[in-house]
């Protein structure tokens, strides 16, 4: 879902069993408000969070290869330790993955064996694993609501 507790989010939230909420922010300070907010959301709605995800953690020049964090460094690896989540994995700013997506191919179709795409794998590869304590309960309360 797009970032903040609104109506939208709010409803889906209590309205579509869902087993976990990965949140993923940038490491800006104002992008971290959003993401505590949908946190703790939720956390207020019973949905377990499973963890959190840096997007565009860092930006490595393909030239020299010098890495910068342009929106700070961990500030997700912060916000995570305040709420008691695991950081589930880093997304580095990448123009490859920038330039794919806008295309309407995201670098997982187009360009599977690059390294970028080998690492948004192994940072999902954990996901059905975290959700598998949650589901068979998310199914319980899916059939209850229905009766």
């Amino acid at each position: 879902m797009p970032p903040g507790t609104g109506d939208v989010q709010l409803s889906v939230s209590q309205n579509i069993p869902i087993s976990g909420a990965v949140i993923v922010s940038t490491p800006q300070d104002i992008a971290l408000m959003d993401a505590r907010k949908g946190a703790e959301m939720f956390r207020k709605v019973h949905v377990p969070v499973l963890g959190l995800v840096q997007n565009m953690s860092v930006f490595q020049c393909p030239k020299c290869k010098h890495r910068t964090h342009i929106f700070g460094a961990d500030g997700a690896r912060r916000l995570a330790r305040t709420l008691d989540l695991d950081v589930l994995g880093d997304i580095p700013l990448h123009l490859n993955i920038r330039e794919t997506s806008d295309t309407g191919q995201p670098i997982v179709f187009s360009q599977p064996e690059s390294d970028e795409c080998t690492q948004q794998h192994s940072l999902t590869a954990e996901f059905p694993h975290l959700t598998q304590p949650f589901h068979s309960s998310v199914q319980e309360t899916a059939l209850a609501n229905s009766s």
